[in-house]
């Protein structure tokens, strides 16, 4: 079956475009004018800014969630030729993975994190961070084979704390936590924690300090893996186009 395939019929000011031969002649430029209906999935948070601020580069609006008094989570852009969902960043690759969404702009760590069935396209090199391990400042940790064996880590990220610990063979405990994870080594609830780190400025004002980086994560561009085998909707057009605009940036 196919996911995202509409039927066509497109209104100019001045023509009624009906048939691949009387466009034939419409430059790349405004090829999204010719085969719309593209939804693109977009997380809210640091992400958010840079995101619009691509896909504004190849043609597709979506300004209207930057303003503070917007509350609507779906928009088309203005000329009525894309749609945008306005979602978590870690619901992204659901959104997409499950056919309502072409694309998706979703932080690498989520990815790791959840393991989507999605297309991965490509980095599109903001929003830079890392995921680390961070322990109290007084503490004697300063690497992760110093923590006690059967010690506790706390993290949101509980699939990538799990995976990172069983590839050094370490024998701990995750603790689930999702928000305030600094609170777990404070507390002494957690030896350690397992969190996104951008400038580590929250790990200083809480005294804590990185001891070892899992991997670095920035923003991806995701796909429907049949949307984009299939080229729904000149899918392929419009990454092309990103992939341009990504690498002129």
């Amino acid at each position: 079956m196919l996911v995202g395939t509409y039927e066509r019929t497109f209104k100019t000011s001045s023509s009624l475009f009906k048939t691949e031969t009387e466009t034939s002649n419409v430059k790349p430029s405004s090829i999204l004018s010719i085969f719309p209906m593209i939804t693109v999935a977009l997380p809210k948070g640091s992400l958010l800014k840079d995101s619009i601020r691509l896909l504004q580069s190849v043609g597709l609006d979506f300004s209207l969630f930057l303003d503070p008094a917007n509350r609507q989570l779906q928009i088309w852009n203005p000329e009525q030729t894309a749609k945008a969902l306005l979602v978590r960043n870690s619901d992204v690759p659901v959104y997409v993975e499950y056919g309502q969404a072409q694309l998706g702009i979703v932080g690498y760590d989520v990815l790791r994190e959840k393991k989507p069935q999605v297309a991965h396209l490509m980095d599109l090199g903001f929003g830079q961070c890392r995921m680390s391990v961070a322990v109290k400042q007084a503490s004697s940790y300063r690497s992760v084979l110093d923590l006690p064996v059967h010690g506790r880590i706390a993290s949101k990220f509980v699939n990538c704390a799990h995976d990172y610990f069983r590839e050094l063979d370490l024998q701990v405990e995750i603790v689930p936590l999702y928000g305030s994870v600094e609170l777990g080594p404070i507390t002494g609830m957690s030896e350690a924690i397992v969190d996104l780190v951008a400038t580590g400025k929250t790990l200083q004002e809480n005294g804590l300090i990185e001891i070892e980086v899992l991997f670095k994560s920035t923003a991806r561009l995701i796909a429907h893996p049949l949307s984009y085998r299939l080229n729904t909707d000149n899918l392929h057009d419009l990454v092309d186009q990103l992939r341009s605009a990504t690498v002129l940036a």
